[in-house]
């Protein structure tokens, strides 16, 4: 399935129960790259502030990592059950969780 132009899938992620952890982690792999999310996890990369005066195009890109920072970690909080949902909520990164 495309992604959305929100940047998520028609499909809803697997859910992580406790159960079979390797599957779930080769699925939830292939299933944040394909909403281009994946790169937020495998980097963590730091979104630096923007400089005085700065472009749109600077503007456009700074908007674009941070809302991929915040899906990554939407996605990964709504692939878990739950109980691991209480275990990982106040993680600060996609690649902590």
């Amino acid at each position: 399935m495309e992604a959305s132009s929100s940047g998520f899938s028609a499909m809803a992620p697997p859910v992580f129960d406790r159960e079979n952890y390797q599957a779930w982690a080769v699925k939830m792999t292939a299933f944040m790259e394909s909403c281009y999310l994946w790169e937020a996890v495998e980097e963590d990369y730091e979104v630096t502030p923007l400089p005085n005066n700065p472009t749109m195009a600077q503007i456009e890109l700074h908007k674009e990592k941070k809302t991929r920072k915040a899906k990554a970690k939407s996605c990964l909080y709504a692939a878990v059950s739950p109980t691991i949902f209480t275990r990982i909520m106040r993680l600060e990164s996609a690649k902590a969780i």
